[in-house]
Parts: C-alpha cells; sequence; structure tokens
C-alpha cells in the first residue's frame, strides 16, 4: 500500500468498511458494479470538460435526455462554471507525511483575482457532510498545493439535479484538521489485522459477500 495514491474513495471504502477496502485495495478483487446510476455522470462531466476545452459540442447536446438537458442547463448557467478555466479534468496529488493523495478534478477555475474554485459536478446529492468528505480534503489540499499562491481557494459542489451549490473555503485552521484526519485515517489502513478480521465480520448485502468468509 505504501507506493499507492489514496484516492477519496479508498478512504471512504476503509471508513465504510475496512474489509472491503482489503478486498478492493489490497487483494485487487474486482466487484461487479452497476453502470445505470453512473450513465447521466458520465456523461455530463464529458460534455462539461468539451465545453470548457473549447470544444464543439452541439452534436452531443442533440443526444442528451431530458434530465440530462435539465441538468445541463442548470450547469451551464451556474456562475461558478462560468469563470475562467485553470484546469479541466485534470489528476492532481499531493504528499502528506510519507503517503501521497490525489484524484481527478473536474475544473479548477478562477475569478482573474486569485480566487480558485473547485468545482465538482453532481448529479446525485452532494456529500452530507461536505467540508468533512474526503474529496473535498484531499481536492483542496492537493490544489493548495499545485497553486501556492492565492488569495482564496475553495471547493464548490455542483448539485445539478437540485440546482444548488455548497462552497467550503479553505482556511488555515480546516487545512490543518485535514492533515491530521487524512493522516490518522492512513495511518488506520496500515494496521488492520486483516485475516481477522475476515474471520469474524460477513455483511450479506455487500459486494463482497461471497469471497468475505
Amino acid at each position: 500500500m505504501d507506493s499507492k495514491i489514496f484516492s477519496p474513495s479508498m478512504f471512504k471504502t476503509f471508513c465504510d468498511c475496512p474489509l472491503k477496502f482489503y478486498f478492493r485495495y489490497i487483494r485487487n478483487i474486482a466487484a461487479p458494479q452497476i453502470d445505470s446510476p453512473f450513465v447521466h455522470g458520465k456523461n455530463l462531466h464529458a460534455l462539461a470538460a468539451y465545453y470548457l476545452k473549447n470544444i464543439k459540442i452541439e452534436k452531443f447536446i442533440k443526444k442528451l435526455t431530458e434530465t440530462e438537458l435539465l441538468m445541463w442547463n442548470n450547469l451551464k448557467q451556474n456562475d461558478y462554471f462560468n469563470l475562467t478555466p485553470l484546469e479541466v479534468e485534470t489528476s492532481i496529488m499531493t504528499k502528506i507525511s510519507d503517503f501521497w493523495v490525489g484524484g481527478r478534478i473536474d475544473a479548477l477555475v478562477h475569478d482573474g483575482e486569485e480566487n480558485y474554485f473547485i468545482l465538482d459536478y453532481k448529479t446525485g446529492s452532494i456529500p452530507k457532510n461536505a467540508e468533512t468528505d474526503f474529496q473535498t480534503m484531499i481536492y483542496l489540499l492537493a490544489c493548495d498545493k499545485k497553486l501556492q499562491k492565492y488569495k482564496t481557494l475553495n471547493f464548490v459542489y455542483l448539485d445539478l439535479r437540485n440546482n444548488k451549490t455548497e462552497l467550503i473555503k479553505l482556511t488555515n485552521e480546516l487545512k490543518e484538521n485535514y492533515i491530521n484526519i487524512l493522516t490518522e485515517t492512513h495511518s488506520k489502513t496500515t494496521k488492520n489485522n486483516w485475516k481477522k478480521l475476515t474471520e469474524t465480520m460477513k455483511c450479506n448485502s455487500c459486494e463482497y459477500n461471497k469471497v468475505c468468509v
């Protein structure tokens, strides 16, 4: 695990169930995925990337479903989405203590006055505790390292289905808290007795239930 870059989904999986983390990221056992819930997200993320890169999108617009078109219009009319793009669909990472964290941002935009906004498009719902969601923490810390100099750095969740936004502004206090949370969580991933866990836990509803014995 030391050579891996820890993503938000890896930390979320560990906190949800250490065994699921073990099967997926240590034993590299792939779990079956249902594609249908992710179709809207894939289509809109691709469309947004083309748009911000000034690629013609008319032919893609015509193929959107009614639901996708509604969400696209919500995104296109959003004030943050209309700021100046600096990065689009870009992988970012940073080192914390002796491990790396990273992910792939939908977009990093700015207002021309050194105020930067990491955009994350959601076709589902915004995380319940958005300020301390692993995605928020990792992306803000990685972009803080990437930019180094700025007036403000913000993470913006865009709920395209309900046309809502939630903004988290990085402060020194939050930065310190994020580093502590990630360091503590990473430490836990290195200390689990996986064999003991596999002998004592089983969840029939989990996608790994057939191998979780």
